[in-house]
């Protein structure tokens, strides 16, 4: 867990992980579930990010858990912001976890909430599934290609040769394909709900990031109330509006970083945080590392 994500904060006592955004992370990321051990060491957790488990062997029977006993080409799509307990999810014999950026999805220069907004792969991500856990069954004629879909993405991240990064986002979309083919009711019920608030909160947010922008800002732009919105985005999606219009901010910074020369100040007045010294905090809060030092690490 730690080596693809870092735990940014508390929720209610629970620690939320974000999947990290240094240069040195590959932006997909394999975990093999150990049988004994129930996935995330047996803690309550969060996922500030999506995750894709897959159940290749259950075993005999299963350990029961809130979905009750797993089968074999048992998929769980995690909804990003949901607290899970993995005391409370049946066990089973082999599987393995996905872990992904959802802005590599869109290229390096994305942000991530297009992709929450506008992304047809990330659609069955959005479910609304009690427990946050939407279980789908591969086919048996799939599952060969599921196990070997995985298995190229973990040669890639072991190999990391030239192009890696491209090969398993490519792998990686092949399995979300599957995914919302799968989950096609699940998809066609967030098309016809209230994705359309969240679509507006995101345009605010890219039309005016990097200008001064809080929340009521935002809520003012839509039409609600402060408390209001900050509620429905954070069930929609596990973050506040406060956190993306940081995400998005960082985002941008990021791609300045790598991709131009300007001076860490001139970054900082460019992505709405004219404050230099505040922008390095807040950079550093997120990535565990100082703009500069991000920027040395990249061309490194």
């Amino acid at each position: 867990m730690t080596e693809m994500a870092r735990a940014v904060r508390l929720r209610a006592g629970v620690p939320v992980y974000r999947y990290r955004t240094d240069p040195a992370t590959p932006p997909v990321s394999v975990l093999r579930f150990d049988p004994v051990q129930p996935p995330g060491h047996g803690r309550r957790h969060i996922h500030d990010f999506p995750v894709l488990m897959y159940v290749e062997s259950a075993g005999p029977a299963g350990r029961p858990g809130l979905l009750g006993p797993v089968a074999d080409g048992d998929a769980f799509v995690v909804a990003p912001g949901t607290v899970i307990d993995p005391t409370e999810v049946a066990g089973f014999a082999a599987g393995r976890g996905v872990f992904f950026d959802p802005a590599a999805l869109g290229g390096e220069e994305q942000a991530p909430w297009s992709s929450w907004r506008a992304h047809p792969l990330l659609l069955p991500f959005l479910h609304r599934i009690p427990g946050g856990l939407l279980r789908l069954a591969v086919p048996p004629a799939r599952r060969p290609v599921w196990a070997g879909t995985i298995d190229a993405i973990e040669a890639e991240l072991a190999g990391r040769e030239d192009g890696f990064r491209q090969a398993v986002l490519a792998q990686l979309t092949l399995l979300l394909v599957d995914v919302a083919r799968l989950a096609t009711d699940v998809v066609g019920d967030l098309r016809r709900s209230n994705e359309p608030l969240l679509a507006e909160v995101f345009d605010v947010i890219e039309r005016r990031y990097t200008r001064p922008l809080s929340l009521r800002d935002v809520a003012d732009s839509i039409g609600l109330t402060p408390g209001h919105l900050t509620t429905v985005v954070r069930q929609r999606t596990g973050r506040t509006v406060v956190d993306w219009i940081t995400e998005r901010r960082m985002a941008e910074a990021r791609r300045l970083l790598s991709g131009t020369d300007l001076p860490v100040a001139e970054i900082a007045r460019r992505v709405g945080l004219p404050d230099a010294g505040y922008f390095a905090r807040v950079f550093r809060a997120g990535h565990g590392t100082s703009p500069r030092a991000w920027r040395q690490a990249m061309h490194g």
